[in-house]
């Protein structure tokens, strides 16, 4: 609960993944990693209602004995490479709200960022409060300097990569910056549907994470990292 207010957590989970074949259910440190999620979702004193929305009854079947609710199966149409987030959130607090249940708040979860827990999703709605924002998303600071980033010719060319400026700063003279790490949206379901965007508004404020509870899982470079990670935390837990 938020303000007063009912939270809505949504999990969006297709079955296909092309990377990594059935990546949702892949084992990470003993747990599928959607359960990761799930977990940390069911123990959030913000989340109300937590459900699942997938194509694949696989996911769906695993989901509901973790604790979440299944309420639908999301439409083909909207579980393929090319549909935006957004009409599967859509979709899911209309067909809530069909149902007679209600929510002012909505926070997405994805299941590809499983160093998250409930702390930072509590922590998120706190930020969420004390600001009256509609909106909070998590980010995590760039390990390099932005500046000296940028694209090369097809040859490697690399001539106009960095300029002198740039060459002769130091790291610690550049500004902090930020990148969305896809681990917490959490925002006033009204202003989401009203402009029709999860990711932008007025009131929009960026909650910090690290970049190690940050990590996304799109490859197994990504996998891997977060297996070690996590082994490394459970054994000094241990000690």
């Amino acid at each position: 609960m938020i303000n007063g207010g009912r939270c809505l957590g949504i999990i969006l989970a297709r079955g296909g993944s092309k990377r990594l074949p059935r990546k949702n259910l892949m084992m990470l440190s003993g747990k599928p990693l959607i359960q990761w999620t799930i977990e940390a979702g069911l123990t959030s004193n913000t989340v109300d209602t937590l459900i699942v929305s997938t194509d694949n009854y696989e996911i769906a079947e695993f989901s509901k004995t973790c604790g979440a609710e299944i309420p639908f199966m999301r439409p083909k149409d909207l579980a393929t490479d090319e549909s935006p987030s957004y009409y599967s959130l859509e979709h899911a607090i209309h067909y809530m709200h069909q149902i007679g249940n209600f929510f002012d708040y909505m926070v997405l979860l994805q299941p590809t960022s499983p160093l998250r827990t409930s702390m930072h999703i509590d922590e998120a709605a706190k930020l969420l409060q004390d600001k009256s924002a509609d909106g909070v998303i998590s980010i995590s600071e760039v390990g390099h300097p932005i500046q000296w980033c940028g694209a090369i010719s097809e040859s490697n060319e690399m001539s106009d990569f960095i300029t002198q400026l740039t060459l002769n700063a130091r790291s610690q003279d550049f500004k902090k910056n930020y990148c969305l790490n896809g681990a917490i949206y959490l925002t006033k379901i009204n202003r989401m549907l009203k402009e029709k965007n999860h990711l932008y508004g007025k009131r929009m404020y960026g909650y910090i994470m690290s970049r190690l509870d940050s990590i996304d899982i799109d490859e197994q470079d990504d996998f891997d990292l977060a297996e070690l990670i996590l082994s490394k935390r459970f054994s000094t837990s241990m000690e």
